[in-house]
């Protein structure tokens, strides 16, 4: 079972490439929603308010078999633009993760396989200058038990070497753990085992 991903470590900004005089700025973002998206988008609009166009891929999702992704060529030619944007995230292995090719229109048409050529290098570029992590696929689970168990729970916290992500502490005592995938069965059926003590996976 695959539980780890890349994903980018923070922003890489203003990698440019040239071509037949328009200008192609390439920006990588790590993002985990929507709402980010179009933040970055809008910000980007601000900055570049006299560019032609703002083309851009996201792919979102820890998991391979729930990932979502987008592409948009925003104007340019169909599949000219967001798709070979895309294809570099494939390329690259990546996700939780924005690109956007921001265009400069330098007065001399490239054609469909030189708007190809020239998205795919800005992406590769901005995917280049950025920083690429592997990180751990987590479930979270909430341990709920009563004071007299913590012990115990923190016995198993500690012999696993467990995440604490969050603890409310008091005669009524809820844990939340954060659990490798591929460990979280065999961690949920060792506290299910202990009497007086409850565990359930939490969503998201």
């Amino acid at each position: 079972m695959k539980d780890t991903y890349k994903t980018i470590f923070k922003p890489s900004e203003d990698v440019l490439f040239k071509d037949k005089n328009s200008k192609f700025f390439g920006y990588a973002f790590p993002v985990i929603s929507e709402e980010e998206v179009k933040a970055h988008l809008e910000d980007l609009k601000k900055k570049h308010h006299q560019a032609r166009h703002w083309c851009y891929a996201w792919q979102i999702g820890k998991d391979e078999e729930h990932r979502q992704f987008r592409a948009n060529d925003d104007g340019e030619p169909s599949n000219s633009a967001g798709m070979p944007i895309y294809g570099q995230i494939q390329s690259f292995d990546v996700t939780d993760i924005l690109i956007v090719v921001v265009r400069y229109f330098g007065g001399v048409k490239l054609g469909v396989g030189g708007l190809i050529k020239a998205y795919k290098t800005s992406a590769q570029m901005a995917l280049e200058n950025s920083k690429i992590v592997k990180r751990t696929i987590d479930e979270v689970f909430e341990i709920h038990f009563d004071y007299p168990e913590m012990n115990i729970v923190m016995r198993i916290i500690k012999e696993h070497e467990l995440n604490i992500t969050s603890q409310n502490l008091g005669l009524d005592c809820k844990i939340y753990i954060s659990v490798r995938k591929k460990e979280a069965e065999d961690i949920f059926e060792k506290f299910q085992a202990v009497y007086k003590v409850e565990i359930k996976k939490m969503d998201g």
